[in-house]
């Protein structure tokens, strides 16, 4: 099967090496790549949101299959245009149709859609510029912190947690008034503050079945101790220790199975990835958000735990014979640290040369933000490499990945010094 993969950050370059592996590949694209996808097929020049320029590509390449890694693109309809389009149709794309996308590009729809499913989701109501009033009074019927979510797409920035009400009423009036996030913030939803843990939870459907994913823990801030600014995502750790066999039942009877239900009783088909973000309220799940792909830097930790053919899998789903896929998953851990350049996530500079990577032993680079100049790897974004490691216990596979970054250079890179730290804890009070 010839594949073409969509993006170009670290969640493309992980499928990429994972795709690589299978028997089922005869030649891999991806568009448009990095400097750590190069290694595993051919990048081409083309954007995500290219739709005629993709759909040449796939003709031309004579792709079988397409994986959509970014949310972008789905939203914005690559699945409905493959679709709609006589010598495209065929083709199966891994990832949603524009109203199933809708999850994750429309906060008030995916809450209105657990509602309606009686999925376990904090209280909320949404406002718009129009009803800005109604929102300030409704702020004050709850307790702080205060929890504002922009409802479009917002690059993972449209969240905010003011801790004082004044601060909450000025964020909603510059969400909605000033479009402080733009379109995305046309509407803002309020929801309560969950008090507990987070983790996510993977799931892939073909519309009719579903397969559960490993689970995983990400850690947003900039800083060590869960301090600083959100990101993108400075690491991850899989399997998560609290989320054991009772509690992810729970997740699966309360959450899982209703969505994928919900969504075939609304009529809305759905092949690809579900990102289930959750809250652990003392052993109770509850959503937190939804995403449409899989998460970055997630996927990282997630896919290597996948020994069966991913391949076949994506095969599976395209061919709605998931139920007949056999997922095998490593009992392993698995870590990854992200490498972000200096200034990340606020201002900072692209184009600094990359050393080390051939010294990384113990761990798996995947590129995030990179490309090859001059005969170069250099810096291309604000998270650059995320490195991967396995374990047979947390701190193992911790050890691993800093091991992996401390081989690789940069003028201006950094990373978190305590990934998975937390966990350590209570892998070790076990």
């Amino acid at each position: 099967m010839n594949v073409l993969i969509l993006g170009s950050g670290g969640r493309e370059h992980a499928f990429a090496w994972k795709l690589s592996q299978s028997k089922k590949l005869s030649k891999l694209f991806i568009a448009p790549g990095n400097a750590g996808t190069a290694q595993c097929g051919t990048n081409l020049d083309i954007s995500v949101n290219d739709f005629p320029g993709i759909r040449t590509c796939v003709l031309e390449q004579k792709i079988d299959l397409v994986v959509v890694g970014p949310e972008d693109p789905l939203v914005k309809g690559i699945h409905d245009f493959f679709l709609a389009d006589e010598q495209l149709k065929n083709i199966p794309v891994i990832g949603p149709q524009k109203t199933g996308a809708q999850l994750e590009g429309s906060k008030d729809f995916s809450k209105q859609f657990m509602q309606r499913h009686k999925i376990p989701t904090a209280a909320y109501q949404t406002f718009t510029k129009d009803s800005l009033q109604e929102g300030l009074a409704f702020l004050e019927t709850l307790k702080p912190p205060y929890v504002l979510k922009a409802d479009g797409l917002a690059a993972g920035k449209g969240v905010v947690i003011p801790h004082t009400l004044e601060e909450a009423k000025a964020e909603l009036t510059a969400m909605l008034a000033d479009a402080k996030f733009g379109d995305a913030s046309r509407k803002v939803v309020i929801e309560e503050f969950l008090q507990g843990i987070e983790l996510s939870v993977f799931v892939i459907t073909d519309g009719v079945s579903y397969k559960l994913l490993p689970s995983a823990k990400d850690y947003k801030r900039i800083g060590d101790g869960d301090t600083g600014l959100n990101t993108g995502g400075m690491g991850a750790v899989s399997p998560v220790p609290f989320a054991d066999e009772a509690f992810l039942a729970k997740v699966e009877n309360r959450i899982v199975k209703p969505t994928v239900d919900g969504l075939k009783k609304d009529g809305i088909p759905y092949a690809g990835f579900i990102f289930v973000g959750l809250m652990n309220c003392n052993g109770e799940p509850s959503v937190i958000e939804y995403n449409c792909r899989m998460g970055d830097p997630e996927t990282e930790v997630v896919l290597p735990r996948i020994k069966s053919d991913l391949l076949e899998l994506f095969d599976a789903v395209g061919k709605k014979k998931l139920a007949d896929y056999k997922l095998e998953i490593d009992t392993r851990t698995t870590t990854t640290v992200m490498m972000v350049a200096g200034g990340y996530p606020g201002e900072y500079e692209k184009g600094k040369i990359i050393s080390g990577l051939a010294d990384v032993q113990d761990a798996i680079a995947f590129h995030a933000g990179t490309k090859t100049q001059h005969g170069n790897v250099v810096s291309n974004g604000g998270r650059v490499i995320a490195f991967t490691a396995f374990g047979d216990s947390i701190g193992e596979a911790i050890r691993k990945s800093y091991s992996g970054a401390a081989c690789v250079k940069f003028e201006g890179c950094y990373y978190r010094s305590d990934i998975g730290q937390d966990l350590l804890k209570l892998e070790t009070a076990k």
